[in-house]
């Protein structure tokens, strides 16, 4: 039983990243296909799971066919209730639901000024008054949580939900424009940084071949704010300590090299997603603890 999801750009495409979390953090099986988003193709791209024109988009494994994150969020919780992706708590899973509807329909002036991008951090972004006064409801709603719901974990309700899924891209957000936060909003948006299926997405943003950047600023840039445990490079060095793609099981083709040791992957973006962070993956992990 696996899902099909059709998603744009990993760099800027901010609903793309919550349907991707939804099913990577849940560990529900899925495939995933990236269309052309900003490459004009998107239309063509998504023919098979029509009537979907935007992304993400989702097929189940009858070939039901999903058209907006939403729809694949309570779609996920109907079918998946094991995996808890909403809390258990009525009136925790009715907050819940509550932010995430407010996150999909709001925030018109953080969406519109501060597009997401996961490369590096604006120097010298001005919010203005709609963008602080998003920021402050969502600060408010994620303090709600915490201090009502969030006793048993880090995340908004403690332990991680929907919310969280769809409050990602806010975080990153954040971080990109150094927008203004108390301190709790600030170890939640560290959280959200650190997490490894963010992390894993933010690396893939990096191992996909790059489009203009849609979003320009005349400001200056910045390092991201969370610095990876471990970087790797690529090598042409081909002795490599395993044979077979850690992913796909094939023979491996691409290599990098991660403190002076050598793996090989199958293709470019297989070592190109796990170069930039190693860490986030558990496949490599296995590779680098044997």
């Amino acid at each position: 039983m696996t899902y099909e999801l059709y998603i744009g750009n990993r760099m800027y495409s901010s609903w793309s990243m919550r349907g991707w979390l939804m099913l990577d953090t849940f560990e529900l099986p899925y495939r995933s296909h990236l269309v052309g988003l900003y490459a004009g193709t998107l239309v063509d791209d998504l023919t098979t799971v029509a009537p979907a024109r935007t992304v993400p988009a989702m097929a189940t494994p009858e070939d039901y066919i999903l058209t907006d994150s939403l729809a694949m969020g309570e779609t996920l919780a109907e079918r998946h209730p094991q995996k808890n992706l909403y809390p258990s708590n009525g009136a925790a899973r009715a907050l819940a639901r509550s932010m995430v509807a407010e996150m999909h329909s709001g925030f018109s002036a953080l969406r519109n000024e501060c597009p997401m991008l996961l490369s590096h951090v604006w120097e010298g972004f001005s919010p203005s008054d709609g963008v602080v006064a998003d920021v402050e409801r969502i600060s408010t709603l994620w303090r709600l949580a915490r201090e009502t719901y969030g006793e048993k974990g880090p995340w908004l309700f403690g332990e991680y939900s929907l919310a969280d899924v769809f409050y990602a891209p806010v975080a990153a957000r954040f971080a990109t424009y150094q927008l203004p936060t108390d301190e709790m909003s600030r170890a939640y948006v560290d959280k959200q940084l650190a997490d490894p299926s963010f992390r894993r997405w933010r690396a893939m943003a990096h191992a996909e071949v790059p489009v203009d950047d849609p979003y320009p600023q005349n400001l200056t840039k910045r390092h991201w704010p969370y610095v990876p445990p471990m970087i790797g490079h690529r090598t042409t060095n081909q002795n490599a300590e395993n044979t077979a793609c850690p992913y796909s099981g094939l023979p491996v083709a691409a290599f990098i090299e991660v403190e002076g040791r050598i793996f090989g992957f199958c293709n470019d973006f297989c070592r190109d997603k796990t170069m930039f962070d190693p860490a986030a993956w558990p496949a490599f992990m296995k590779l680098w603890d044997r």
